[in-house]
């Protein structure tokens, strides 16, 4: 190669890190699709049917669906520990097959797979020479997440005697070891009690605010409703919702109207009299109805109306 045309592909390679550092999109899925089939070939579950989806820099991303609707089998394509029938997934702007991929990615999965003979400091420190980190900068990051997850008081005491919600909690630190920049999180808040919960939150709500991007699944609604910046609701493999999470919730044929000062005379005239009676408007919207109504519905009608696709909410 001569020497302006090997510049121009030096040239050309920076271009595209830069824009795979610059992208918005960080998870994109096109006609994602996945098939089970049994010893013979024979199909024998279709748990993914070419799902298309987007998750942005920054945004946290609400993976909805009942048992048996392809979250599981979502989150496993996305990292790369299943390959797809049909369709692509992308992570990074790069195939979710490459193995690289993941020094950027924090995993939660449902079920935390840790050495229980080890104690939390032991347990970091073992995921943290996984990356490569230095010792320096492997000590120091193990000290901040204890310290983040609230654990400082049983950092020396073996896995094994950790109740389910600590166990949760020293599960998230180990995901945020490598400080990823994509935070996939399945049921992060199983086994926490109600202060726990409000923690575990308050937790994924500051990893956004870091600038992080959080991919998360959970069966508690109302946990996905007070984090989540968009959802995606699966059934049978299939996507049946996707779009803000204020917006779905949102009921557009009723509006409510919040008013201080009306006398009962007032009242009886609505909005007419607001400004005659000199009274103060707070508050005309439309009224929000509970993601757990909004859940139970999309499957009801799923069942109802089979092969009905999502339009994502604008």
């Amino acid at each position: 190669m001569d020497k302006p045309a090997a510049a121009a592909g030096t040239a050309s390679l920076v271009a595209g890190d830069a824009a795979d550092q610059d992208s918005d999109v960080i998870i994109e899925t096109r006609s994602l699709s996945k098939t089970y089939r049994d010893f013979w070939g024979r199909q024998k579950v279709r748990a993914l049917k070419a799902l298309d989806l987007e998750i942005r820099r920054g945004e946290i991303f609400g993976l909805l669906g009942p048992n048996g609707s392809g979250k599981t089998t979502t989150i496993k394509l996305i990292l790369g520990l299943l390959f797809p029938t049909n369709g692509r997934a992308m992570v990074f702007g790069k195939d979710a097959s490459e193995v690289a991929k993941n020094e950027r990615i924090g995993y939660l999965p449902e079920e935390s797979y840790l050495y229980k003979f080890l104690n939390a400091e032991e347990t970091l420190d073992f995921y943290g020479r996984l990356f490569d980190m230095p010792a320096a900068a492997r000590k120091r990051r193990i000290e901040e997440l204890i310290e983040r997850v609230g654990l400082k008081w049983a950092r020396r005491r073996q896995l094994k005697e950790y109740s389910k919600g600590m166990t949760r909690r020293i599960g998230l630190a180990q995901a945020l070891i490598n400080d990823p920049e994509l935070i996939v999180l399945d049921e992060p808040t199983t086994g926490l009690d109600p202060i726990g919960t409000r923690e575990m939150k308050d937790m994924i709500i500051d990893l956004r605010a870091q600038g992080k991007t959080v991919l998360m699944c959970s069966h508690l609604l109302a946990d996905v409703q007070d984090v989540c910046d968009r959802i995606a609701i699966l059934y049978q493999g299939e996507l049946k919702e996707l779009g803000r999470v204020d917006r779905l919730l949102t009921v557009q044929d009723v509006t409510q109207i919040q008013v201080r000062g009306l006398t009962d005379a007032a009242k009886r005239e609505i909005r007419q009299v607001i400004d005659r009676h000199g009274a103060e408007l707070l508050k005309m919207d439309n009224p929000t109805t509970t993601l757990e109504d909004l859940f139970l519905n999309i499957v009801r009608d799923s069942e109802a109306h089979p092969g009905r696709r999502a339009i994502e909410a604008q």
